[in-house]
């Protein structure tokens, strides 16, 4: 693309943007990431689509998947499943770490479909639990001094997210820093699929403009969270109104939903209030009228002047290398009915602190040194803090892979283990072994698995299970569609594939 970039330059946006760094993480990070993730990745086939900017970036360096996060999740699942050294345990939920003549040595778990108990033991373990802002009370509990607590305050990390391997890590040894660190989002939404709770989304629309109870704009709404999120929870609500009109699209991150407005006005109605005239929303939304329609024309009025006098979201004439602290932004005005509101919230998102660890990720005690046997990576580690307090956007699953990467090449190292021991298997998982045949029908697969009676039982361990099959039955999904390495069915024997399973997840997402 003709970007010049080099590691210096990345090192200097990482130092400045984030501000208390780990510089050791921070410059083995510029130096070895192109090796590490770039050609490790494209190298099993996953390929990259275009090369982006956000705020803090002084060059163009976000490098998006085609096929986004699935396509990166399915590479490196279906490059594991072609190595017979590597199992998969599924629904088990580790409840405490095996600790032997002062090692790590294993893990005790529980299945949660069975509630069995069993201990696997290692030479080595590696905690890549996640991060902890699902979890409200710890995000309180560590919640930045500076920032006052907000009102309602909505989470929207990963459903697993609930800082489980902080806890083994602490109760193994290891200590917390910089938990205070949290990177969260001023664009929380609450969930139109989980009404009456807390679980959110990040998302609304892009072009809206935001006000405050007074119908005002009190921020620039294309501004980095290191600005908006505090301008935020620092209102005397903690919430505001995000307003649009019809020609507006809006998104949400992370549901695959092809389209979210449709989404939210059939299953969460109360979420989006509509009307005719920006006079009408602001009654219906509970805000001052005048204001409200004084705001609208205000902006309309900047947006045809090309320059945002306010708060600088817009200026025809600023020059790309002063855009370094906020998002590219086109314009548009409010003018097409119906005109929308969403009310939103502060989200969690993202850890920047967490476990700590070594350059060679290994988990550190109270004196600096590292546990024998236990490793740390990923969010739990805060990223090995190599965003500091404030992220440049497009490096959290960077520094995922690497410091993944990194632990396990300490450990190998640890243990002798010489590359080019283990051999992979000679079939191609990624193929199915046989192709689904016509003839088969759901009859077939329903005189032993009873799908409504399934799905309905609630089972600990089964929630995929349950979402995935009901969409199955209320879309009419023939069977073999998903599972096509079963025809023709024999009836005495038959197992998933799971490198084909892995194909499937497009069909909901």
């Amino acid at each position: 693309h003709g970007v010049e970039d080099n590691p210096d330059l990345a090192y200097q946006d990482f130092i400045k943007w984030g501000e208390d760094n780990n510089t050791g993480w921070v410059r083995f990070y510029v130096n070895h990431s192109g090796r590490l993730i770039y050609d490790w990745l494209t190298g099993m086939g996953l390929e990259f689509r275009s090369l982006g900017r956000q705020p803090g970036n002084s060059v163009r360096r976000i490098h998006s998947t085609l096929g986004g996060g699935r396509a990166l999740v399915t590479t490196l699942y279906r490059e594991s499943l072609k190595y017979p050294n590597v199992e998969f345990m599924w629904n088990q939920k580790v409840t405490d770490l095996v600790q032997e003549n002062g090692r790590i040595s294993g893990v005790e778990t529980e299945n949660l479909r069975t509630g069995e108990a069993r201990t696997f033991r290692a030479s080595a373990v590696i905690l890549a639990t996640g991060g902890f802002q699902s979890n409200l009370e710890m995000v309180r509990e560590f919640w930045p001094q500076d920032l006052k607590f907000p009102d309602r305050l909505l989470f929207s990390a990963g459903f697993n997210a609930i800082g489980s391997g902080h806890q083994l890590a602490r109760e193994a040894g290891g200590v917390l820093h910089y938990m205070d660190h949290q990177w969260n989002y001023a664009t929380g939404i609450p969930h139109p699929r989980h009404q009456g709770t807390d679980r959110g989304l990040s998302g609304g629309s892009s072009v809206s403009i935001w006000v405050n109870e007074e119908g005002r704009r009190f921020v620039n709404e294309s501004a980095s969270p290191r600005y908006s999120f505090p301008a935020i929870v620092n209102q005397t609500s903690s919430t505001y109104g995000a307003i649009f009109d019809d020609k507006a699209g809006v998104r949400m991150s992370g549901t695959g939903w092809d389209d979210p407005k449709q989404v939210i006005s059939e299953e969460a109605p109360d979420l989006m209030k509509s009307a005719g005239s920006i006079e009408e929303l602001a009654k219906r939304v509970g805000l001052p009228a005048d204001a409200l329609k004084g705001t609208v024309d205000r902006y309309n009025a900047m947006v045809d002047q090309g320059k945002d006098r306010d708060f600088g979201r817009f200026d025809s004439d600023r020059l790309p290398s002063e855009e370094i602290d906020i998002r590219p932004h086109t314009p548009q005005k409010i003018e097409q009915p119906p005109f929308h509101a969403i009310q939103s919230y502060p989200v969690t998102r993202k850890s920047m602190g967490g476990v700590s660890i070594d350059l060679s990720a290994r988990v550190l005690d109270r004196n600096n040194q590292p546990i024998p046997g236990l490793y740390a990576v990923g969010e739990l580690t805060g990223l090995a803090q190599i965003n500091g307090k404030a992220a440049l956007e497009g490096t959290f699953l960077g520094p995922s892979i690497v410091t993944g990467r990194v632990a396990a090449q300490s450990a190998l190292a640890e243990l002798s283990h010489k590359p080019g021991q283990i051999s992979k298997k000679s079939t191609n998982p990624t193929q199915p072994s046989r192709q689904a045949e016509p003839s088969v029908k759901n009859e077939t697969c329903l005189e032993c698995h009873s799908l409504p009676e399934l799905v309905d039982q609630k089972r600990p361990g089964y929630d995929h299970f349950e979402r995935v099959h009901r969409i199955v039955l209320n879309e009419q999904y023939r069977c073999v569609g998903c599972h096509s390495e079963m025809a023709p069915v024999e009836m005495e024997s038959h197992q998933f594939d799971r490198a084909v399973q892995a194909e499937n997840c497009l069909r909901c997402h």
